[in-house]
């Protein structure tokens, strides 16, 4: 899917319909904006219900805490 919008004077920039559709992203949503390079990446802050269980298998040995810090 291709879709433009265009940065207003106030600096705000549309969501094109067909991208909010897709996406299923709702008014009122939580974004993060994320630089890379010369773009940007723009993705919705996920509710706290929606991180649980997120690190689930993950290993617990060989990880850095604070007493491995100067």
């Amino acid at each position: 899917m291709t879709a433009t919008a265009t940065l207003s004077s106030k600096y705000q920039i549309s969501i094109p319909k067909a991208v909010r559709e897709e996406q299923r992203w709702e008014a009122g949503q939580e974004f993060v904006f994320i630089p890379k390079g010369k773009g940007v990446l723009v993705m919705p802050v996920p509710e706290l219900e929606q991180l649980a269980g997120i690190a689930r298998g993950a290993r617990t040995d060989g990880y850095r805490d604070r007493k491995d810090r100067y």
